[in-house]
């Protein structure tokens, strides 16, 4: 199961790129709520197929920050507040690996209600407001020759041994930097029962000096970065000129014909901001505003 946020392996299939996912078969179970319950939805508001009772959540079981069976993940405990202000009894679960399809089988297949984390303007899902903004990241050891170096343009990298995840929006610009001829590239794909996140890794190869620095999706790197007591510096890459996108608003992913219940989440996510805001940061999530700006309070 990757490990990284849904909405990257659904655009990558939207986009027709020719990855090749080589998974453990999952089981009949791994597709199908993990309370009973879940599989009992009632009519919402105008006759929407959303679960009144329960929010029923459509998620990676294995897939840190973001969600995990643990209950660990930030998108685990923006559930819990959404579940709260919307009056609902429990949480319940539908996992599937976050590989292309995810949508598909899970939100599209009314087996959940909501995807706690998807990048604004995909049409795969309908997006509530977004709740926070958060970029690709460059990551290393704080005190080296990479301080002050803002943008993948920056000639201080140039030889440097920069790890990356693989057809991710960062490999672009690199390559159109002329980075990717020193850099290590990490798979995009892993089996998560073997394997641990790619961020975790990236990190920990940094500290073990394999690698001069990491370019990663930034509440990957701030969560590991935090997670392993390491003290490095993390620059939000906002400043690049030319090459792919480096910064997502992040929103809640529904079904294009749950009008009511987007309302009603755009309302949560209105009136409990600061909040989630506060979730996000405790997991060193990099913020970012609409101006670039970071977020810290």
């Amino acid at each position: 199961m990757p490990k990284h946020p849904v909405w990257v392996d659904d655009m990558i299939g939207r986009d027709g790129l020719k990855l090749r996912f080589i998974l453990p078969m999952l089981g009949a179970l791994a597709l199908l709520p993990s309370n009973a319950q879940a599989q009992d939805a009632g009519l919402g508001a105008a006759g929407e197929l959303v679960d009144p009772n329960i929010l029923r959540v459509c998620a990676d079981p294995s897939n840190m920050p973001f969600t995990d069976k643990s209950g660990e993940g930030f998108e685990n405990k923006l559930a819990e507040l959404v579940a709260a202000k919307t009056g609902r009894k429990s949480v319940a679960y539908t996992w599937f690996p976050a590989v292309a399809g995810f949508v598909r089988n899970t939100l599209a297949a009314n087996r959940c209600d909501i995807i706690m984390g998807y990048a604004q303007g995909d049409e795969l899902v309908q997006n509530t407001n977004a709740y926070y903004r958060s970029s690709y990241v460059l990551v290393h050891p704080r005190g080296n020759d990479m301080d002050g170096v803002e943008t993948i343009e920056d000639p201080k990298l140039t030889g440097k041994r920069i790890g990356v995840v693989e057809n991710t929006p960062p490999t672009a610009n690199m390559a159109a930097n002329k980075l990717l001829r020193t850099a290590k590239i990490y798979p995009l794909a892993v089996d998560t029962r073997l394997t641990p996140s790619m961020g975790e890794v990236m990190i920990k190869d940094m500290l073990a000096g394999k690698i001069d620095a990491a370019v990663m999706w930034g509440p990957m790197a701030g969560y590991y970065a935090k997670e392993l007591g390491a003290d490095l510096t993390i620059v939000p890459l906002v400043k690049d000129k030319t090459g792919s996108r480096m910064s997502y608003r992040i929103t809640m992913g529904v079904r294009p014909s749950d009008q009511e219940w987007k309302r009603t989440l755009n309302r949560v996510i209105r009136e409990n901001q600061a909040e989630i805001t506060r979730i996000l940061l405790d997991y060193n999530v990099p913020l970012i505003d609409e101006h670039d700006n970071p977020i810290t309070q």
